[in-house]
């Protein structure tokens, strides 16, 4: 057996990085996803195995909470680990730490991945994948000291403020928008002066539904306080005025 955290070497390249030559935070989401994917796949039930079998993992929740954000050139690594299965989802944490200096601790992360059938898009029983081995890789004992994921609960008074088409490069390996172009999009809302004086303290996402190739998506927005904002995300396909939830966010900002 492996051990149960996997841990992987990444960039912070320069064009992966925003005007302050700090890493972007789509850019720190998508390398969490790609420690997922690596830790999957060493172990045995990554996507190199279950599409084959017509079975994929899709993320449903995931949550980052930084203290600060890798600078430009530095390397760091993402560690990743399995902490519980259930059913017919697994919670997997993140931790996001200094190359050179592992006493330097950028930030860490929460998700909730389903395993789902690629065919009939209905979830799967996980223990059903090589007889239930990914039990033994819950690792309980490794510290993710951030708060629980957030469902991300928003009022109906939140305002329509920007529809976005989706194109070629939203579209992922599962055929779906990807999961971190959403997140690209809602920081997105936020004016550049707003990061000249805030930094992204957490991001929570809550998946409800998959959006697709020409789907137009709506982004509504709602100030909880002034550094605290939800939005809702709906889909809207081609030739239709059928709005349907896709997910939610919150985003919580501090003074940098």
């Amino acid at each position: 057996m492996l051990d149960k955290v996997g841990k992987y070497e990444f960039l912070a390249e320069p064009f992966h990085c925003d005007f302050s030559k700090r890493l972007f935070m789509g850019h720190l989401g998508n390398h969490m996803l790609n420690a997922a994917d690596f830790h999957a796949a060493h172990r045995g039930f990554g996507m190199t195995y279950l599409n084959p079998l017509h079975k994929t993992w899709v993320l449903s929740r995931l949550a980052i909470e930084m203290e600060k954000m890798p600078p430009q050139y530095a390397k760091f690594y993402v560690e990743t680990w399995v902490e519980g299965v259930m059913k017919f989802f697994t919670n997997r944490n993140f931790r996001v730490v200094d190359a050179e200096d592992e006493n330097l601790v950028y930030g860490y992360g929460r998700s909730i991945w389903a395993l789902i059938d690629t065919d009939s898009r209905q979830p799967q029983n996980i223990m059903d994948i090589r007889d239930g081995e990914i039990l033994n890789y819950i690792e309980t004992d490794k510290a993710c000291p951030i708060g629980a994921l957030s469902r991300v609960r928003m009022s109906k008074d939140a305002g329509l403020v920007a529809s976005v088409p989706t194109h070629y490069s939203d579209v992922d390996v599962n055929g779906h928008i990807n999961s971190v172009k959403y997140i690209e999009h809602v920081l997105d809302l936020f004016a550049l002066d707003t990061y000249r004086e805030y930094r992204i303290k957490r991001f929570d996402i809550a998946y409800v539904a998959e959006s697709y190739y020409g789907d137009t998506l709506n982004y509504y927005r709602e100030d909880v306080s002034d550094d605290v904002f939800c939005v809702r995300i709906t889909r809207v396909p081609p030739e239709s005025s059928e709005e349907t939830e896709v997910c939610r966010c919150k985003i919580e900002f501090v003074k940098d």
